[in-house]
C-alpha cells in the first residue's frame, strides 16, 4: 500500500499546535478586533493562516463556492436518506 501524501507539513503542524496551546491557556486574540479566541476551528483556522504566511506547506483554503456546494450536496443526500 502506497503512502499519501502529507497534506500539511510538520512545521506547519507545530504552529497549529503552538496557537491551540495559547487558546488553551486563553492568550490568543483574534486579528482585527483582538478578541479572545474561545472557539477551538477558530484557533485552528489562525494556526493555518499563520502557517500559510510564513510560506509553509498548508492546502489553500476552500472557496466559499466549493464550501456552498458540498453543503448542498450533503443537505440533497440526507433528504434522500430520510425517505
Amino acid at each position: 500500500m502506497a503512502r499519501k501524501a502529507r497534506k500539511y507539513s510538520k512545521k506547519a503542524s507545530a504552529d497549529v499546535k503552538r496557537v491551540m496551546k495559547k487558546r488553551k491557556a486563553g492568550t490568543l486574540k483574534s486579528g482585527r478586533s483582538g478578541r479572545k479566541v474561545t472557539s477551538r476551528k477558530q484557533a485552528i483556522a489562525i494556526g493555518l493562516s499563520e502557517a500559510r504566511a510564513a510560506g509553509k506547506k498548508v492546502p489553500k483554503k476552500a472557496s466559499k463556492k466549493k464550501a456552498a456546494k458540498k453543503k448542498k450536496t450533503a443537505k440533497k443526500s440526507k433528504r434522500r436518506a430520510k425517505k
